[in-house]
């Protein structure tokens, strides 16, 4: 008896220490996989997940009832960014050969997915249960990816509660540091529309957009910056 329950208690030692849930760690692992797999550079094999769907689907069933809740918050965010970008995929791949998300009608904000136990969109994903349960969390913005070009890259692994706080640190930096993204020209800085439509989220606390920008930039932006938005690029970020 008394063995049995050090068994137990070791082994809810060591899920808690990693952060996972016993719902979650067979979730990542094969995340992991699958983005490891199938993309490289910032970019998704969309065609050849087209071709064999089987690891696509077998993560997105496994999703559908898994339960994560917020008083663990890094794996309940990690399970939710992984889903939002396994789910875009989804979409794309049901749809392909697509030229952009925005050419299948209510990609965002109409189709559903079944994860986490509740039918879901993609914009609830984001809006309902990050950025509403995380409101301080702007980084969400530099790992949540859309299928566009526009957005920041995708990464060839899965998100995990052990390494998430890394993970969003370093995702943020390479977006922020990329002269692709964060446009200088002189006293003239362009932004992404994301900085446009999420001000709120980058100003918090009296920060100006370029305030948060410098807190991830290698060579801090000019504090009186002449900020714009430029245009988003919606075109695929297939592989080519």
């Amino acid at each position: 008896m008394k063995t049995t329950t050090l068994k137990i208690s070791i082994i809810l030692f060591f899920t808690i220490t990693l952060g996972y849930s016993q719902g979650t760690s067979e979730f990542f692992s094969k995340a992991d996989a699958f983005f490891k797999t199938n993309v490289k550079n910032g970019r998704v094999a969309y065609a050849s997940i087209k071709q064999d769907p089987s690891s696509l689907n077998e993560l997105v069933a496994m999703a559908e009832n898994i339960s994560v809740n917020t008083s663990n918050a890094k794996e309940y965010q990690a399970f939710w960014i992984n889903g939002y970008n396994l789910s875009v995929i989804k979409g794309i791949v049901d749809n392909y050969p697509i030229k952009s998300p925005l050419n299948k009608k209510g990609f965002f904000d109409k189709i559903t997915y079944t994860i986490g136990g509740t039918n879901t969109t993609l914009n609830d994903i984001e809006n309902k249960l990050l950025r509403a349960k995380f409101p301080k969390e702007a980084r969400f913005h530099f790992v949540l990816v859309c299928a566009g070009l526009g957005c920041p890259p995708i990464i060839s692994e899965a998100y995990v509660p052990g390494k998430l706080e890394a993970q969003l640190d370093r995702q943020t930096k390479l977006a922020l540091n990329n002269p692709k993204f964060i446009r200088v020209n002189k006293n003239k800085v362009g932004l992404s529309k994301i900085f446009e439509w999420y001000t709120g989220d980058f100003t918090q606390g009296g920060k100006s957009l370029v305030d948060y920008v410098n807190q991830y930039r290698t060579e801090a932006l000019p504090v009186k910056a002449k900020v714009s938005f430029y245009d988003y690029n919606w075109a695929l970020n297939g592989t080519k």
